[in-house]
């Protein structure tokens, strides 16, 4: 037998092998075999079996085997935090599943709506749990604050509809939608009795949750365990009040400085602000002892890097709040972005993220929120100045840039290449930063 006609048997032998074992996961997933398993684990929760479960076990364990094996892998990992907050709010433990449906267990997944972290909170509903977010820090994506914030929200929905689907659904799309569902049914009281009332999403949402319940369970069955578990590492924290450089605290202690990251996922930048009380840094535990030891040193020292460059781009960063008081707007005929930015004496830009605007379309009556300075002098309707377009011009030769409101020096030379703060001054002769709106700059 040749070489080759020996390796087209080798390849064919472990294709038929490989082919063989789908064979047995495709009989696994029979629908009496997952129905009959499937009663073997009910709980405190309610695991009801039907031809929308039974779709869902089929993508888990067949269809999308590699995501599965991935979440079994980071559930090492996060599911101690979420047993224990389950515990100490005395939840179904089977609850710990559902972050698998929110998040497929990532720490700072972000979602197109603005839903963030394991739980994915929304920030409206993150700040009601006490979840704290600003330019430094986003709690929403604390693995331990934001599962404590979830064991509260998840037991005030059950107190609420008295049943744990309902609080499922009113987890997934908000208890307006499944109070709007059961009112549309004829007020039953049932997850399946309302289901074709309730939004698309969340008539998938229940059925995931149960399915991930039953692959979790079964996972060894289905060859879906890796030998690879993902484990957080031991850590403790370190108290932290007023600035601090992540990067040079990890140099000091000859620490990854990725580690430092990935054990406070809700650390949103390299650098640390808390002006008014101390705040809790995770590190290795085995340099806690050292860094409680030599703390006002090492703050000292991290306290000197990169304070000044982190706060300019926090007061500059499109749709950043930094230092800033909010208003509400109520968007009336004829207004348009570029003129309620104008009167605030913000950017357009910094509307659109403040209020996820994917356009600059807006709507008569629409609410939208707007952070200024303190101290700005919000003009009135009547004196709003038409913006020019930001589009640039020949002026006798030149290019030129229109200023738009909020728009800085800064923001300006990064607009255009080989351009920078001194060339723009020198070019226009200017003799402060200040700028207007509607000015005229040469740029080249």
């Amino acid at each position: 037998m040749t070489k080759a006609f020996s390796l087209f048997f080798l390849v064919l032998s472990t294709y038929a092998t490989a082919q063989q074992k789908v064979d047995i996961y495709i009989e696994n997933t029979s629908y009496d075999l997952v129905q009959d398993r499937l009663s073997c684990i009910q709980g405190e929760m309610p695991l009801e079996f039907n031809d929308k479960v039974y779709g869902f076990v089929n993508y888990f364990t067949v269809r999308n085997r590699d995501y599965t094996k991935e979440v079994i892998r980071r559930s090492t990992q996060y599911f101690p935090i979420f047993e224990f907050y389950l515990k100490k709010y005395n939840l179904p433990d089977e609850l710990k599943y559902l972050a698998i449906v929110e998040s497929g267990l990532k720490p700072q997944i972000l979602s197109r709506a603005g839903a963030g972290g394991l739980w994915q909170f929304m920030p409206y509903t993150g700040s009601m749990f006490k979840l704290h977010q600003d330019w430094y820090i986003d709690e929403r994506f604390d693995p331990y604050k934001s599962t404590e914030a979830a064991c509260k929200y998840l037991s005030s929905l059950y107190n609420m509809f008295g049943d744990w689907e309902l609080a499922l659904a009113a987890y997934n799309s908000g208890p307006g939608n499944v109070r709007k569902a059961i009112r549309r049914s004829g007020y039953k009281k049932g997850f399946w009795e309302i289901y074709k009332y309730l939004p698309r999403e969340t008539r998938s949402y229940v059925p995931q949750f149960v399915a991930i319940a039953y692959t979790l369970n079964y996972a060894e069955e289905y060859n879906l365990l890796t030998e690879e578990p993902a484990y957080l590492m031991d850590n403790d924290t370190l108290m932290i009040k007023g600035y601090a450089n992540l990067k040079t605290l990890a140099k000091e202690l000859s620490i990854c400085y990725q580690d430092i990251q990935s054990l406070n996922p809700n650390l949103k930048r390299f650098g640390l602000k808390s002006e008014k009380k101390y705040y809790p840094v995770r590190l290795p535990q085995n340099k806690i002892e050292e860094a409680r030891t030599n703390r006002d040193t090492l703050l000292y020292l991290a306290a000197l890097n990169g304070k000044k460059e982190l706060e300019y781009f926090a007061r500059n960063s499109a749709g950043s709040t930094y230092g800033r008081d909010k208003h509400t707007y109520k968007v009336k005929s004829g207004d348009v972005l570029g003129t309620i930015a104008a009167r605030y004496n913000v950017r357009v830009s910094d509307l659109k993220k403040w209020n996820r605007l994917s356009s600059n379309t807006i709507r008569i009556g629409q609410k939208l929120n707007i952070w200024t300075y303190p101290n700005t002098i919000i003009k009135t309707a009547s004196v709003s100045a038409p913006i020019a377009k930001h589009v640039p011009v020949n002026f006798k030769g030149k290019k030129t840039h229109t200023v738009q409101p909020g728009d800085t020096l800064w923001d300006i030379s990064r607009k255009y290449e080989g351009l920078d703060i001194e060339k723009i001054k020198v070019l226009n002769k200017l003799q402060s930063d200040k700028l207007q709106p509607g000015q005229i700059l040469i740029i080249g």
